[in-house]
């Protein structure tokens, strides 16, 4: 791993999960360093959080391909003329091909607001609370061709209280992944963290099937 690991992220909306990375990076310890942020969304507010942190933002219009396929492969030529060690995505709302995952393999974050392998997919708060779930929480993962499916880095579990709604466990949620998606990309920029033949490896440990698990 380089001295410095660069890190392209993709957004497509307000980008409040690239601010806790800039915020986080910008300590001065971390040797992650952000070289590009790109949406699909030329109007994603997380678009201004880049600029006004001095990196480099691209907007890409899914809607000016003719398949997911084309898109994916603009995309691809856009994301490696930054150089990424690492991709990271946050709040990307598109479905991406089994070309794109695997060319960055073993390089591709992504984080989901639930406890994977509960609640693929979207309405995950509301999901939790009509099961009668006691806990509930956020994961960052490995992406694989499986839809939130890859392998479990870190979780952020939380209890569920009796007057939760969906949206005040999404708030409450959303706090812990501004906590743990940074602390995911420094373990990897660290080279602490990677993905090998055993699975997701931390300091040269593999991690159990549930990731690592901050309880709040």
């Amino acid at each position: 791993m380089p001295s410095t690991c660069n890190v392209v992220v993709l957004i497509s909306g307000s980008g409040s999960n690239l601010q806790a990375l800039i915020d986080d990076i910008q300590t001065g310890d971390n040797p992650a360093r952000i070289s590009a942020v790109i949406s699909n969304r030329a109007d994603a507010y997380g678009l201004e959080r880049a600029r006004a942190a001095g990196i480099p933002a691209f907007s890409l219009d899914h809607r000016q391909f003719a398949d997911r396929e084309a898109f994916d492969a603009a995309l691809i030529e856009l994301i490696d003329q930054n150089s990424p060690d690492l991709l990271v995505l946050a709040g990307f709302m598109r479905i991406l091909t089994s070309g794109f995952v695997r060319h960055y393999q073993g390089r591709l974050l992504n984080i989901h607001p639930s406890l994977l392998p509960k609640y693929k997919g979207l309405h995950t708060h509301q999901r939790a609370l009509e099961a009668g779930d006691g806990e509930h929480g956020c994961s960052v993962h490995f992406v694989t061709e499986e839809l939130d499916g890859g392998p479990l880095v870190l979780q952020s579990v939380l209890l569920v209280n009796a007057d939760d709604t969906p949206a005040s466990l999404a708030e409450r949620v959303h706090v812990q992944e501004h906590v743990i998606y940074p602390l995911a990309v420094r373990w990897f920029a660290q080279g602490r963290l990677h993905l090998g033949t055993q699975g997701v490896m931390l300091d040269d440990q593999p991690l159990p099937a549930s990731g690592h698990q901050i309880r709040t």
